[in-house]
Formats: structure tokens, C-alpha cells, sequence
């Protein structure tokens, strides 16, 4: 299967391209792309592998599907290109930012400088048809993304993954908590966030503090 990943991760987790689980998902992905509009554009799909190679990843924040509407998605979970306004769940983030770290609201929305440190951008689904969100749930991309967290946590030592939300968070029994810090809250959606449990969770805090602990340098959000 040609699948433009980084090779770091094709020596972990390329034997899924070869299940036919994959096989199905590639002729289902192509078909969509295809024939309606999907987000990311097809050479973002993989982005957050791309940027953060297997080797530098030190946190992961998991999301569930990519941004529906167009210019918002470009494979990176939560974040959007420079330009495009904050969505909600984003604005949120940079405001616990604010109150955990004393850092200003950015100017843009695009978390490439997150990934680029080791911060793995990575969505549970990684495509999405144009206005329909989960659209391409259920259709092999969850378990393949499962892969990718059960390689790193059992290849791994010392990561911090991020789990916001249910969805989100049904991930950490992928994850052995001896060997890694799982920081979970309520999602940053203002559904959810203004209920309480999101603004104060101090998730970044918390993440660089234990980098630190493990002698790796912290992530400048």
C-alpha cells in the first residue's frame, strides 16, 4: 500500500497497511475523495505522523475526527491554518493556556509549532466528508490510530498523553499508566468546558513538569 508516511512510523506500525482492514479503508477513503468533499486535502491526511516523527514524539493529545467545514482541517488535531478563526474547542485551549502558563491568546490557530516539538496532533479518524462530522467513523481509521498509541505506549518510555473528552478518553486503556502520564478532563468544546472540569485543569502545567522530571525539554505551548 503506498501510504506517504514518515518512515519512522512505517517501521512501527507499517504492517497495517498490509491487514485488509486497511486495504477496505483505502478504496473507502479514495471513493470519498473522489466523489464528494472530504477534509483534510488528501496530501494532509497524515500530517501529524509527518511532523512528529515516531522517535521525537513526547505528548500526545488525541481528537476525535477532523474539522468539517471548509479550510479548517489540515490533519492536526484541534488546530486550524494561519488565518482561519479560532473554533470554539481552540479558543478554549488557548484561554487554559492563559490561565495555566500566563501565556497571550496567539495569533493563530496553527499548532505545526506543537507539532514540530513533539506533540502529537493525533485524530481517532483521519478524514471526514465536508459538513457531516463522524462521517467516516466506524470504517477501519480508529483502529489504525489504535495501533499508533499501542506502539508508543509499549515502545515508549516517559510520554504524556492528553485525553479530553469521552471519546477521548475511552483511549487510556490503550495505555499503561506505570510507564506513562495520562492527564484526562471534560472536553474544551463550550458544551462541555462551560459545565466545568476544563478551565483549570491545568493539563499543560502538569505536562511540562513531568517532562522536566524525565530530562526532556518542555513544550513551548
Amino acid at each position: 500500500m503506498n501510504v506517504k508516511i514518515d518512515n519512522s512510523w512505517r517501521e512501527h506500525i507499517g504492517a497495517e497497511f498490509e491487514k485488509p482492514y486497511f486495504s477496505a479503508l483505502t478504496d473507502f477513503v479514495r471513493h470519498e475523495y473522489t466523489t464528494t468533499t472530504c477534509y483534510p486535502p488528501g496530501s494532509l491526511i497524515f500530517n501529524a505522523f509527518n511532523l512528529c516523527p515516531f522517535d521525537r514524539v513526547k505528548v500526545v493529545i488525541i481528537g476525535q475526527d477532523p474539522y468539517h467545514e471548509p479550510g479548517q482541517a489540515q490533519g492536526l488535531s484541534f488546530s486550524v491554518p494561519e488565518g482561519v478563526p479560532f473554533p470554539p474547542s481552540l479558543q478554549n485551549i488557548f484561554k487554559e493556556i492563559q490561565l495555566d502558563l500566563g501565556k497571550p491568546m496567539p495569533p493563530t490557530g496553527d499548532l505545526t509549532r506543537w507539532a514540530e516539538q513533539g506533540v502529537l496532533l493525533l485524530n481517532a479518524t483521519l478524514t471526514v466528508r465536508a459538513h457531516q462530522a463522524a462521517s467516516h467513523q466506524r470504517h477501519g481509521w480508529e483502529q489504525f490510530t489504535d495501533a499508533a498509541i499501542r506502539a508508543l505506549n509499549a515502545e515508549r518510555e516517559n510520554l504524556v498523553f492528553i485525553l479530553w473528552g469521552g471519546y477521548a478518553r475511552s483511549k487510556a486503556q490503550l495505555i499503561d499508566r506505570s510507564r506513562h502520564l495520562v492527564l484526562e478532563s471534560v472536553h474544551p468544546s463550550p458544551l462541555s468546558a462551560n459545565r466545568g472540569g476544563w478551565f483549570g485543569n491545568h493539563h499543560f502545567s502538569q505536562c511540562n513538569a513531568y517532562l522536566r522530571e524525565h530530562g526532556e525539554q518542555e513544550i513551548d505551548w
